[in-house]
């Protein structure tokens, strides 16, 4: 039996046709932190990722539109470097 992993920490970037990317936005700013344009990312619980997936799943075009998750199992275990652009340290959650 598979072992099933918690994790509690999200990335979420997406490319959706600008008649949905309102609708995408507003889901994950609900369960997410906006970090730069069309990225979101930060804690969660896993029944809330299956939430959020749930809900855009009924909002996106599969055949036209792309979401990418990235689940982390905390917000420790990985690197970043930020290059460029105009967000002050406390807008960073990490």
């Amino acid at each position: 039996m598979e072992k099933r992993l918690n994790y509690n920490y999200v990335f979420v970037f997406y490319d959706v046709n600008e008649k949905r990317v309102q609708r995408v936005f507003k889901i994950c700013k609900k369960y997410l932190c906006h970090f730069q344009k069309s990225v979101f990312r930060g804690e969660t619980t896993p029944s809330k990722i299956i939430k959020m997936k749930t809900e855009l799943e009924k909002v996106i075009d599969k055949n036209e539109d792309f979401v990418c998750i990235i689940k982390l199992l905390n917000g420790n275990v990985f690197g970043e470097d930020v290059l460029g652009g105009d967000k002050k340290e406390s807008d960073l959650f990490l």
